[in-house]
């Protein structure tokens, strides 16, 4: 059933993120550890390429976030494009806490910033600049390097989990 598109300021929040929700994307976990060692790691869905020259992608969070704050401090970021066989990992990246960032698949990048091991891609980069987006802060970053192996990927679509090719 299509809702017809209105000039009303006051729509329905709910109904505009299951709207957004149709729209399937892949998963991947964020990650930065700051100089004084203070970490941070989340899944998120809000990851997009920006650029080939320079090289820059973007993802986004929910301002104001504890972990908004590390991921502002330590000036860089890696991104984890998780696999089929993954979704365990996006579930414990999900949750708050920093018990997640022992994990062992948490391995350096190039950088020393912390990534995901075994993933279908992963991204170093050095925040190139951080933007307000109403609620949300948008980080651009300039690659740095950068590795990928064979695998489908795992996406989101309305609200569950899927993976490439299904």
């Amino acid at each position: 059933m299509s809702v017809p598109a209105s000039s009303d300021t006051s729509f329905d929040p709910k109904a505009f993120r299951a709207a957004l929700g149709r729209y399937a994307t892949g998963v991947a976990v964020v990650m930065a550890r700051t100089v004084d060692g203070r970490t941070a790691g989340m899944t998120i869905n809000s990851f997009a390429s920006v650029s080939l020259d320079p090289p820059l992608v973007l993802w986004s969070m929910q301002s104001g976030t504890p972990s908004s704050s590390i991921f502002r401090a330590a000036g860089a970021f890696t991104v984890s494009i998780l696999g089929a066989e993954h979704q365990d990992l996006a579930m414990t990246f999900a949750k708050s806490g920093d018990a997640k960032l022992e994990h062992e698949a948490v391995v350096p990048a190039p950088s020393g910033q912390p990534h995901l091991r075994d993933v279908v891609a992963w991204f170093d980069c050095a925040t190139d600049a951080v933007h307000a987006g109403g609620d949300h802060d948008i980080f651009v970053g300039r690659v740095s390097a950068f590795g990928q192996s064979a695998g489908r990927t795992l996406t989101f679509h309305d609200g569950r989990f899927f993976t490439s090719g299904e």
